[in-house]
Order: C-alpha cells, then sequence, then structure tokens
C-alpha cells in the first residue's frame, strides 16, 4: 500500500494564487459568446460580460488573466481596440479561423472583465508586429494618471483613472508565431522595450515578463539570460521579473494529429498522462539553468500555457481550436497543478489555456448555454491551495501503472498549510481502472477530523450540454482518522481534495 508522509512542520515554500491563473485569447469562440457577448445580447450579461460565466469564475476565485494572446497578441494594436465601438477597426484574424474582428472587447471591455471576476491583470504586448513606441503608449494609456496624450486619451474614453498592471509580457512565442527570432535578437529586443514599459503609478509594481522557451528549448533560456544578465547590476535580475514557459500535452503529433479529445484507448491515455509528467523535467530544466544566474530565486518561471491539445471537434472550424474535456483532462488538470505547486519556489504563476470553449476549457458555451467541464471542477477542489504554504510531503511505495513504454506513479500529490491552520491535501489516481488504497501520516500532529471531495469517473466521461453534471465533485467517502494516520482509498481516474483539521 502508498503511504503518503507529510511533515507540516516542515514549509517548503508559499503558493502563489497565480499558479491558478487563466488565459483568454481572442480565439475561437473564446472572448466572444465565451466571455463578451456585448450589451444589447439577449444573454444576461453586465456591461457586455456574460453574467454565468463571470459567475462561474468567481466562484473558483481565478488569481489572474492574461490578455489578449498568445499569436494573437503579437498582431494585437491596441488603439484599434479603444473608443465607440462604431468607429474601431475590423480586421481578419489571420491567426485564428480567418473570421472578422471587430475589436468590440478591447483595453476597457478587459478591464472590465477582471473587474468582474476580482483578478489581476497580465497584459501581452506586440513586439512582433508592433514598435517600442506603440508597447510604451499602450502602457502609459492603461497606468499613467499624470498630464499626457495617453492619460487625455483614456479619460476621453470614459475613465479617467489609470488601472494596474500587475503583469506585463513583452512578446509572445517570439521563437515562433510572435517573429521567429533566434535567443539573442530576441534578448536584445527586450532589453529595449521593457526600458519604456516604466512604473507610473505608486501603489502598484508591475511585474515585466519575458518571452521564454518552448518546451525542451534550453538553449533559448541560455541565451536569453546571459544576453539580459550582461553588463547589468544583480539589482537588475536580467531586467525581468518573470521568464515564461509553454508547453501543451498531445498524445500525437502536431503534424500527423494530435489524437480526439473523446475517442481514445486506454494505451492512448496512459501515453498522454505520461506525456504531461514531462512538465517537471522541463521545471527542473529550465530552473536549473535560472539558478546560475538568479539562485536567490528572484526572477519567476511564469508557465503561462499549458494544457491538453487535441484534434478540434469534428464539424467545427479548425482555427476555432474548440475541444471536449473528459476526466483524462481533469487527471492531466490535477497532475499540473500538483507540480507546480511542489515547485512553488520558483514556478510562480501558470495560466491554463484557455479559460472558455478553446483547448482544454473552464467552461464550455453553446449560444445561451453553459456548461462546466471537469477542469474546471479541478481548480474547484484546489482552490484553498491559493495563498497557502507548501509543506513537506512524500510518497513512499508509490507503485507504476500504465502500459508498455507507458508507465507512471499510481498517485500524484501536494499538500499545503492553509491561513487557518488546515492541511489541504490534493491527490490523483492516474490509474484508468485500479482504485489506490493510501494511508497518509502526519509528523508530529494528530488529525482530528478530515473530511474532503472527489470528482471520479471513466476516462473518457464528459459534461455535455444534454448532461451538464456526468462528472462532478463529490463527498469523498471511506476515510478514516485514527491518531497521526488517515485511510483513504481513491477511486480509479480521480481526483481528491483532503482537508485535515487538527
Amino acid at each position: 500500500m502508498t503511504t503518503l508522509y507529510i511533515n507540516p512542520a516542515v514549509q517548503k515554500g508559499h503558493i502563489n494564487p497565480e499558479l491558478q491563473g487563466q488565459f483568454s485569447e481572442h480565439l475561437g469562440r473564446c472572448i466572444y459568446e465565451g466571455l463578451y457577448v456585448g450589451e444589447k445580447s439577449k444573454i444576461p450579461n453586465v456591461k457586455g460580460m456574460r453574467k454565468d460565466v463571470v459567475d462561474a469564475l468567481k466562484k473558483i476565485h481565478v488569481p489572474v488573466l492574461r490578455w489578449p494572446g498568445g499569436c494573437f497578441a503579437d498582431e494585437y494594436h491596441w488603439k484599434d481596440g479603444i473608443g465607440p465601438k462604431s468607429t474601431r477597426k475590423r480586421m481578419v484574424n489571420t491567426h485564428w479561423g480567418g473570421v472578422v474582428e471587430d475589436n468590440s472587447f478591447g483595453t476597457h471591455e478587459f478591464m472590465e472583465l477582471c473587474k468582474q471576476i476580482g483578478c489581476k491583470t497580465y497584459i501581452n504586448g506586440n513586439v512582433g508586429s508592433g514598435t517600442v513606441q506603440e508597447m510604451s503608449e499602450w502602457y502609459e494609456y492603461m497606468t499613467f494618471e499624470g498630464e499626457s496624450p495617453m492619460s487625455k486619451l483614456r479619460e476621453k474614453n470614459g475613465h479617467k483613472a489609470g488601472w494596474n498592471v500587475d503583469y506585463f509580457g513583452v512578446g509572445n512565442e517570439s521563437w515562433g508565431c510572435g517573429g521567429n527570432m533566434r535567443p539573442v535578437y530576441y534578448a536584445d529586443l527586450y532589453r529595449r522595450y521593457q526600458t519604456y514599459v516604466r512604473d507610473y503609478r505608486h501603489d502598484g509594481h508591475t511585474r515585466k515578463i519575458a518571452c521564454g522557451p518552448n518546451a525542451g528549448d534550453f538553449n533559448w533560456t541560455k541565451q536569453l539570460l546571459a544576453t539580459c544578465y550582461e553588463g547589468t547590476p544583480a539589482s537588475a535580475h536580467g531586467f525581468m521579473d518573470g521568464l515564461s514557459l509553454h508547453y501543451y500535452t498531445l498524445p500525437g503529433d502536431w503534424v500527423g494529429g494530435k489524437g480526439s479529445a473523446t475517442e481514445f484507448d486506454t494505451a492512448e491515455y496512459y501515453h498522454t498522462v505520461k506525456k504531461t509528467l514531462f512538465m517537471e523535467d522541463l521545471i527542473k530544466g529550465h530552473g536549473a539553468i535560472m539558478d546560475q544566474y538568479d539562485p536567490e530565486k528572484k526572477i519567476g518561471l511564469i508557465i503561462d500555457e499549458w494544457g491538453t491539445w487535441y484534434d478540434v471537434e469534428p464539424g467545427t472550424n479548425p482555427g476555432f481550436l474548440y475541444q471536449q474535456n473528459t476526466m483524462r483532462d481533469a487527471v492531466i488538470a490535477g497532475i499540473n497543478l500538483n507540480l507546480f505547486n511542489k515547485h512553488c519556489d520558483r514556478v510562480k504563476m501558470a495560466n491554463i489555456a484557455q479559460m472558455v470553449n478553446v483547448l482544454q476549457a473552464m467552461i464550455l458555451t453553446d449560444g445561451d448555454k453553459m456548461l462546466l467541464t471537469p477542469t474546471y471542477h479541478v481548480f474547484d477542489l484546489y482552490q484553498k491551495h491559493q495563498d497557502a504554504e507548501l509543506v513537506e510531503s512524500v510518497l513512499v511505495d508509490n507503485d507504476q501503472v500504465g502500459m508498455g513504454d507507458d508507465m507512471v506513479p499510481r498517485i500524484s500529490e501536494s499538500v499545503s498549510r492553509m491561513k487557518d491552520g488546515k492541511l489541504l491535501i490534493t491527490l490523483v489516481n492516474l490509474s484508468a481502472e485500479e482504485e489506490a488504497p493510501l494511508t497518509i501520516s502526519l509528523s508530529g500532529e494528530k488529525a482530528g477530523k478530515a473530511e474532503g471531495r472527489v470528482l471520479a469517473g471513466n476516462m473518457d466521461q464528459k459534461n455535455t450540454f444534454k448532461s451538464k453534471n456526468a462528472v462532478k465533485p463529490a463527498k469523498l467517502t471511506g476515510l478514516t482518522v485514527k491518531g497521526d494516520q488517515i485511510k483513504v482509498t481513491l477511486p480509479a481516474c480521480s481526483v481528491a481534495e483532503i482537508v485535515v483539521t487538527q
């Protein structure tokens, strides 16, 4: 039997709420219909934002939202999305589906959305097709409250006060859709562009995010950091507060097909799960390079695009990246969130791709209908980790499950001490077919009470608009507490939370 040993007295780091961050791009039906329907829509809304979607996002305490991309960021010109909607420029979204982008959702609307959700703002600037002046003026428009053309323009457009921009990304995927740049070239551009993203406000500091590597491109990280640190004082930390990393879990490949979101066998299930575990290798590998320049871990690893990527649902626009969401996705979400927690000394933010109707979404919509995906429910189970302290934990006798070359650990876990003193244990049973008995042993503390919830089902089980609650959390039964030990059996293919009160 597997045993989880927990030493609550040893704290390993602080779990930033931003590890459960979200991402919304002008892609498919993420922004339009998913989040924004306009004030004249018959779908209930507040200032154009879908009320049902916003209410659902508030319930899981979304900590930060990234916008406007993604690849879209490096073709986005912010002045097209301000002022009266009737005069905003219309364009073709050449990256995603070739549809018309009318720019009715722009800077003011994004800030309003974040206000309604109650989350921090993460803006991605345009380096690929934009200028230093354009980026500088956008940041000034959003934040500066003194006398300037941009602050006057913002006031003219109905918002006298500036906004807080909590995070600002200087470019996106500059190694690919953001310009096909080489690392040293981008690093020089980064040094230049970030200079003009100035902190104008006294009540908040904007953290600057440099475009980091694509998955296992360790050379990008090495050359970027070497160039950004060259000739700078140690206090400058390479002119950055964070370095982004993108990694998607694909059962197939980019050329021959990524695999179906809903039609897969057990072998493909384990292959997909094993590929998501590569995330830990990436965190450790890029983290080791960062340690050479930043041993104090002042620079956060920002995993601002992660999640599953499958072939689109049959009959949908290939450029909209609309996919269904099953218990396999729930397992993958739980594994990743546990990994981010366990490496919270270096990983400071993560943004799943994407929030609504795109890739591994929290929410799916169809006109005025809405459903919560299994992935949404995982974020619900994990939300109490936000702002908690990671504590030492280790799994012993955690045997392998899987098929052929795709063997994976049976259980994934992370443990934190919440502000109210209780322990939160999140667990994933990676086995598609077998339940997992588990003993939890606390060092130096007794478990007075333990209760929990679990999300479980067949690996391909999903919620649909005809059956919205086929997959939803239920009470975790069978928990027994005796002294410093808790015993539980995790259902096959499940994600669980256990709250322990001393």
